[in-house]
């Protein structure tokens, strides 16, 4: 049966459900919804549906669709399932991560449009659009510049449909360059053999994602030969301070400014002297530690708070509250801290007290450390600490190498390695990697050994 009379309905938006955006349509008596994943699916189907009603076209009213789209499908953009994905990980994912998938999809989107797409954007204008518009849900519908959202418009006509990358013809040149892109930094140098692996983890999850979806048959990534770089697990020795040299640096801290440096001297000492992450250290609260007037205490890590950026974050902070680094959210990590450092904090305690929820590190106004104010603070005392050779190497660069001097100092002390592993919140086989480099030779006592058990 065949109608002309056809009322097609504004948008309907419905933010809870999987696929958000639906189109409402009425004919003979008869109600029609389809909906869809993105904004952009939904107004060219219903933008196709008005424009078959100008041209007098009867609808078929079983399908609800006109004769022109009777045989038509729905095409998936690449740009397309990006929105989708990016909303399916953005509730499960912590803030971090969240950043780091989007910045994946707009290093590979770009390279995946059409042949000969015409007036392209600025390749940083575009990276910006995807990454802090396109890819970040909750920025997504937002009003943006006039600029972010021609480059969005762009991208959008342009993306190639995922389904080419099931073409064998097509496919090897397209994902090559897709992961060309990955290991590319946007100057076209070479990007850390890190970032890329990351990168391409993100690529080929995505992939993955279209062929749950049914779009594709096969994961693309795994069709090509292409070469992995490899990364550098283990630490590089030469980042390592050792005792004496991290207390010159410490005592320098207490000289950087009137209360930037000072404030920071027991957040120091705990990525050194218990070998805690930065955002381990910046969570701690009074609760946390044991403190006796004598020997040994104790500090209990049970959170962490990464610096991911406010737009990545649920509440809008710069840092993510969230449970130790692959841990469950509820686990801890007890570790034994010297005397020299129970001195440091019992006395930061005395000298500045405590935020209203028991928060060691404040600055001077009450407010939360960033990386960039740490890591000034931390620049600025090595320079007054260490020799200029010495502070122009990468000894100590990053506060993060406390840690791994922390880490060093233990297993070279002779703590038993699955002790140290537990301490440093690793398992016994990843420490080994990546502290093998930082071990003290035992060449001669082994040798020593054997010459005993041969009685020479």
């Amino acid at each position: 049966m065949i109608t002309y009379r056809v009322d097609i309905y504004p948008l309907d938006i419905r933010k809870d459900r999987g696929k958000p955006y639906s189109v409402r349509w009425r004919l003979a008596g008869r109600f029609k919804r389809r909906s869809f994943k993105t904004r952009g699916l939904a107004e060219s189907f219903r933008s196709d549906l008005i424009q078959a009603t100008r041209r007098g076209e009867g609808f078929d009213v079983e399908s609800g669709l006109p004769a022109s789209m009777m045989e038509t499908r729905e095409t998936v953009s690449v740009y397309d399932l990006a929105l989708a994905y990016t909303t399916l990980k953005w509730p499960t994912a912590a803030a971090k991560t969240r950043r780091g998938t989007a910045q994946a999809l707009a290093t590979v989107l770009p390279v995946l449009v059409k042949p000969g797409a015409s007036n392209p954007p600025d390749t940083d204008l575009l990276r910006k659009a995807l990454i802090n518009a396109a890819f970040n849900p909750p920025k997504r519908d937002q009003d943006q510049p006039e600029d972010i959202a021609e480059a969005l418009a762009w991208m959008e006509r342009n993306a190639l449909p995922i389904d080419v990358l099931d073409d064998v013809s097509q496919r090897p040149a397209l994902v090559r360059a897709a992961l060309d892109a990955c290991a590319s930094k946007t100057d076209g140098s070479p990007a850390a053999a890190a970032t890329m692996r990351r990168k391409r983890a993100v690529l080929h999850n995505f992939f993955g994602h279209a062929v749950e979806l049914g779009h594709l048959s096969v994961n693309p990534v795994g069709t090509v030969q292409w070469k992995v770089a490899k990364v550098a697990d283990e630490v590089d020795r030469r980042v390592v301070l050792s005792p004496a040299q991290f207390a010159e640096c410490l005592a320098a801290v207490s000289y950087v400014g009137r209360e930037r440096g000072p404030r920071l001297v027991a957040f120091f000492g705990l990525l050194y002297y218990a070998a805690t992450r930065p955002g381990e250290a910046l969570a701690v609260i009074q609760n946390d530690f044991t403190l006796p007037d004598k020997g040994w205490g104790l500090v209990t890590l049970a959170r962490s708070e990464p610096e991911a950026g406010t737009a990545w974050t649920d509440d809008g902070a710069p840092n993510e509250v969230r449970g130790l680094k692959w841990r469950a959210r509820k686990d801890v990590r007890a570790v034994p801290i010297p005397p020299v450092l129970v001195r440091l904090v019992s006395l930061h305690i005395k000298r500045y007290g405590l935020g209203p929820d028991g928060r060691l590190f404040r600055t001077a106004t009450g407010g939360r450390y960033t990386q960039t104010a740490y890591n000034k603070v931390w620049a600025e005392a090595r320079r007054y600490a260490l020799p200029p050779t010495s502070s122009a190497s990468s000894l100590g660069r990053r506060p993060y190498d406390l840690r791994h001097g922390g880490v060093t100092l233990w297993l070279n002390a002779g703590v038993p390695i699955p002790e140290v592993a537990r301490r440093a919140g690793h398992s016994a086989d990843v420490l080994l990697r990546i502290y093998a480099g930082c071990m003290d030779s035992q060449t001669d006592a082994a040798n020593g050994k054997i010459l005993a058990s041969l009685g020479d």
